[in-house]
């Protein structure tokens, strides 16, 4: 059992302004409680924590206390984009496009099936029917 842990849920933790602020800080408290296994996300979706944080709030202490956040925490496993799950990504982006899902969730999904993780923790519908989502 596993969780791959999606940029929202990372930004609107950190955000007190964020409108899932409360709902995402309950549901990180149960992630690193290890209640849904052990928790993932990538490379890509740190880049994109930490870029949507600073671009939507103007606010670079925030996005660094995301980036800081991630990084930090020992209960969070860090993946990465290899060559492999890159071009995986990329097949999936082009065949999912009515779905409207960034490159870096065609990379979360690539990265998921590789590593045999079912669910992701994400306030985006978008992997609804992909994968087993919680939030």
């Amino acid at each position: 059992m596993s969780v791959f842990i999606d940029t929202g849920i990372f930004v609107a933790v950190r955000n007190a302004a964020d409108k899932n602020h409360r709902r995402g800080k309950e549901l990180m408290r149960r992630i690193l409680k290890g209640e849904f296994g052990a928790a993932y996300t990538s490379d890509y979706v740190i880049d994109e924590a930490v870029t949507t944080a600073l671009t939507r709030t103007k606010r670079l202490e925030l996005a660094i206390d995301i980036g800081e956040f991630i990084l930090s925490s020992p209960r969070i496993i860090k993946l990465r984009v290899s060559e492999d799950a890159f071009n995986a990504a990329w097949e999936l982006f082009k065949s999912l496009k009515e779905r409207f899902l960034s490159f870096t969730d065609c990379t979360s999904l690539a990265l998921m099936e590789k590593n045999g993780i079912k669910r992701i923790a994400s306030f985006d519908s978008g992997f609804d029917g992909l994968v087993e989502r919680i939030g």
